[in-house]
């Protein structure tokens, strides 16, 4: 088993750890720890939002979540010899719970305070708990089904450079203001409340929590990309924009499916993941991946083989409008259709609308060139019901 290189103590947040992690991305957040290229190491990693959703059946701490505070990371991992240009290759040995948190969440944001793909038709706040038996989960709050987990970090990815930062943080405040007034933004531009920032102080932590980029999207660096099946086994290519490259992981994932649309995520959990790491010097030149990271998927997934597919398209579900090829639009209305089925099955509007966000469900854009309309479908896996759920 790979040593424990980073370790927490649940009961406290990220800051109050022995080596505090981060939740901000900056190339000058102090690293945790170091390893040479080669070395296998394991992890511990919080829920991401530090801590702040319970066990229990209000959806109250959803509500009230602050999402300053996301997502705490355990991180940076400082790589020996790594340098810009360089490839960092990180295989994703294993992943798991802890034997005292074997539950974890889901959730749907209130529309002011973070909201979700289907916002406009579930504005207000609610929650799932899911129980964790192996490999198998289940949940009070969604009954009727159980299936098998894919874990995976939801966050993994390294630190920009300066350069990088100040071009994420410039495109990003230009989308916000394009609409500053938008109820839920077009973007969370650099906000110092509850920033982490590792064992910065003083003059310097107050300058990194200004200009600290947040971890909600996925960029340039890897960060939040919510892949299902970058999970056990799997191998990550990422460009290197500091030396060490510097690291990070968390937000993980008990189960999720395809597009994470509640936001509030897949099952979110705490756990652990192992590690190795090695380099390609050279190799963001050399393989011509400078822009986002490549991954090999690993051999670890449900056998799942019969599903339930629902199609959407680029019309409007409100007015019927046509919009040009919007895959965003075509996988919206997939998700209604399934929704919608789903409530003839006896399931509430937000009990599906979670199920949806964490069973193994496959999303996919099968059509966007036959104009004017793209066309995605959602796949439910129909062996995770413990009833028959076809029409008849």
């Amino acid at each position: 088993m790979p040593k424990t290189m980073y370790k927490l103590d649940l009961s406290k947040p990220m800051e109050e750890q022995i080596h505090p992690g981060h939740n901000r991305w900056h190339p000058d957040i102090p690293a945790a720890f170091s390893v040479d290229p080669g070395t296998a190491f394991r992890m511990e990693c919080q829920d991401w939002t530090d801590g702040q959703i319970k066990n229990n059946d209000t959806p109250n701490d959803i509500r009230d979540v602050n999402l300053a505070r996301v997502h705490v990371l355990s991180g940076p991992v400082y790589v020996n010899g790594v340098e810009p240009g360089d490839l960092l290759v990180v295989d994703i040995l294993d992943i798991g719970t802890f034997q005292e948190y074997e539950w974890g969440f889901n959730g749907i944001f209130a529309k002011e305070n973070g909201g979700s793909f289907l916002t406009d038709h579930y504005p207000e706040a609610a929650k799932s708990i899911w129980d964790f038996e192996g490999i198998y989960t289940t949940s009070r709050h969604v009954p009727g089904v159980k299936f098998a987990g894919v874990i995976h970090p939801g966050l993994i990815g390294v630190a920009p450079s300066l350069e990088l930062l100040q071009k994420w943080n410039e495109r990003e405040n230009e989308l916000k203001m394009t609409d500053p007034d938008r109820v839920p933004a077009l973007a969370n531009t650099p906000n110092p409340e509850a920033a982490v920032l590792g064992t910065l102080k003083g003059a310097e932590f107050d300058r990194v929590a200004k200009e600290g980029a947040r971890t909600v999207p996925p960029r340039e660096n890897g960060g939040n990309c919510d892949i299902k099946n970058l999970s056990k086994g799997s191998r990550i290519y990422f460009p290197v924009f500091v030396k060490g490259a510097k690291l990070s992981v968390g937000d993980l994932h008990f189960s999720q499916g395809d597009g994470e649309i509640t936001f509030c995520g897949g099952i979110e959990m705490a756990g652990w993941i192992d590690l190795k790491v090695d380099v390609i010097k050279g190799g963001m030149e050399k393989y011509k991946i400078k822009e986002n990271p490549v991954f090999k998927p690993g051999p670890v997934d449900p056998l799942y083989s019969d599903f339930l597919v629902f199609e959407g398209i680029s019309v409007d579900e409100k007015d019927g409008k046509q919009h040009y090829l919007d895959a965003n639009i075509a996988y919206k209305r997939a998700c209604l259709n399934a929704i919608e089925y789903l409530k003839t099955l006896g399931y509430t509007g937000e009990q599906a609308y979670m199920l949806l966000s964490t069973a193994p469900v496959e999303g996919r854009i099968n059509g966007i060139v036959d104009i004017p309309n793209a066309c995605c479908t959602v796949a439910i896996p129909t062996q995770i019901f413990d009833k028959d759920i076809m029409p008849k």
